[in-house]
């Protein structure tokens, strides 16, 4: 098959296009030929090397795959060749205490597709079963592709962690990214009020058309000032957060009372400083998560299909195309999610 895969850490000149090896179902596993593959940040990480490859190098990016199932393994029921399908990106044992707690995201061996095995920069790629998803003939492959990362996440991250209700207000970092433009439009479902910040001001409009009633530019505006100026003084009381370095640190200073900060990720840095007095005094929580579950994939898919989300894309790359459509992201151009199509 053909495959962008990258031999070496570096930048988007590392990433190649050329045959690859093809994969080879095991009796519980399908082979989906690959529809649409969405980028995202791990997808850099594990190229520059900040993530390495748990399996090593050449390795091929990809977490967010929609496709054809091409190959179903000896030991396979319910699933036949040319269904349309979605993979639910995370993988886990199913046995230690984690998994039979319902808590899967933090099995031991918890890994993603794209990170931990080849991922769905390619023709064809290999999944387990158990991770496989109809997509609805509603969603095309390209809209299914923006959703089990960014849109999972941030679904879990609101909904299950931060418990968002109606009414409350939220400040969404990054309105131009993946998780960032899902996480608008859910808080917006959910009925919250939201503040959301962009890193320039073309993205404006943009956060606006997704349900933003406040944008702030980050480069030229204090968002906590902002914050407070549009919460009279009060503050917000969710932050979705996956930046990381500064950004971590002034979020925590945009939190009213009891409010609560979900961190999904570290784009800028794995590091970031925290004023323990604001967290004590205001009884704030500082909450992580990295994923959602495969039955919340499943009640995005019926929300993306009445229409109550959308997937927000980008543009849409050839996979022969892949080294522009990573410089495009590192670039930070897109407002929305980025894709690969064979």
């Amino acid at each position: 098959m053909k495959a962008a895969f990258f031999k070496e850490h570096g930048g988007a000149e590392k990433v190649l296009y050329d045959d690859y090896r093809d994969p080879v179902p095991g009796p519980d596993d399908v082979v989906v030929r690959v529809g649409a593959c969405g980028l995202n940040h791990v997808d850099i990480l594990l190229l520059d090397g900040r993530f390495p490859p748990p399996e090593g190098l050449p390795h091929v990016n990809g977490c967010e795959v929609t496709g054809t199932i091409e190959t179903v393994g000896a030991a396979v029921r319910g699933l036949a060749r040319g269904q349309r399908a979605i993979i639910f990106p995370g993988f886990a044992c199913g046995r230690c205490e984690y998994c039979v707690r319902g808590e899967r995201t933090v099995c031991v061996k918890y890994g993603y597709l794209g990170a931990h095995r080849d991922g769905g920069y390619a023709e064809l790629v290999k999944a387990p079963a158990a991770n496989i998803l109809p997509l609805p003939d509603a969603i095309s492959f390209e809209a299914g592709a923006a959703l089990p990362m960014a849109m999972l996440t941030a679904w879990h991250a609101l909904v299950a962690k931060a418990e968002l209700r109606p009414g409350q207000t939220v400040l969404v970092q990054a309105a131009g990214s993946g998780v960032g433009s899902a996480a608008i439009q859910i808080a917006r479902l959910v009925g919250a009020r939201i503040i959301t910040t962009v890193g320039s001001d073309d993205k404006t409009e943009f956060a606006r058309s997704l349900g933003a009633e406040r944008v702030v530019n980050y480069r030229t505006h204090d968002f906590v000032e902002a914050v407070r100026t549009w919460t009279n003084k009060r503050g917000v009381d969710v932050v979705v957060e996956h930046i990381g370095g500064e950004t971590f640190e002034k979020s925590i200073l945009a939190l009213t009372r009891l409010g609560t900060l979900v961190t999904i990720g570290s784009h800028d840095t794995h590091w970031g400083r925290l004023d323990l007095r604001h967290v004590y005094s205001k009884n704030l929580r500082v909450v992580g998560t990295n994923l959602g579950s495969i039955l919340e994939l499943r009640t995005i898919l019926d929300y993306v299909t009445e229409g109550r989300l959308k997937p927000v894309i980008d543009r849409a790359f050839p996979l022969e195309n892949a080294r522009a459509a990573v410089q495009y992201v590192l670039d930070r151009k897109n407002k929305g999610k980025v894709l690969l199509v064979p």
